[in-house]
């Protein structure tokens, strides 16, 4: 199955939920989505016949400026097709569902996400930083961050 019939699929099923069908190649074509929709267009991507992707590749997080993206790299093992799903959101409101319950592998994957470009994954089990400590103030994946001066009064060697 190619994109732009998964494109097509999603769009009947999910009307103005689904976005739009990015294409540039020779990077991977993309498809948009609300990000209200996420949970439930990746439910049904994962288990509608023909669609099948039971495995995620990557889950990431970016930084466009005034907003921020989640990138759902996905692989079907069984037809060996693939797809990215993206979502944007607002930096001053940057909240997705959780894929966790459809891939587990989301769970480390979102972690990362979170602590280092900010992205909330609502109804996570346990959306707490992974890389940074803590108590580590900002996302330093961030354009906008600005590195503190000192951690813990300890001068950050930077």
């Amino acid at each position: 199955m190619t994109i732009n019939e998964i494109y097509e699929q999603l769009k009947e099923d999910y009307g103005d939920s689904i976005i739009e069908l990015v294409e540039n190649p020779p990077l991977d074509s993309s498809i948009i989505i609300k990000s209200s929709a996420v949970f439930e267009v990746c439910h049904t991507l994962r288990d509608k016949p023909g669609f099948e992707f039971d495995y995620l590749l990557c889950l990431s997080g970016l930084d466009l400026g005034e907003n921020l993206a989640a990138v759902y790299h996905l692989y079907s093992m069984k037809h060996a097709h693939k797809a990215v799903i993206k979502t944007i959101v607002p930096k001053d409101n940057p909240k997705v569902p959780s894929v966790e319950k459809i891939w587990r592998s989301a769970d480390w994957h979102e972690r990362e996400a979170y602590d280092l470009i900010g992205i909330i994954f609502e109804n996570h089990h346990n959306l707490i930083r992974i890389l940074c400590p803590y108590d580590w103030e900002g996302h330093p994946l961030r354009k906008d961050y600005k590195e503190p001066e000192y951690y813990h009064q300890m001068k950050v060697p930077y």
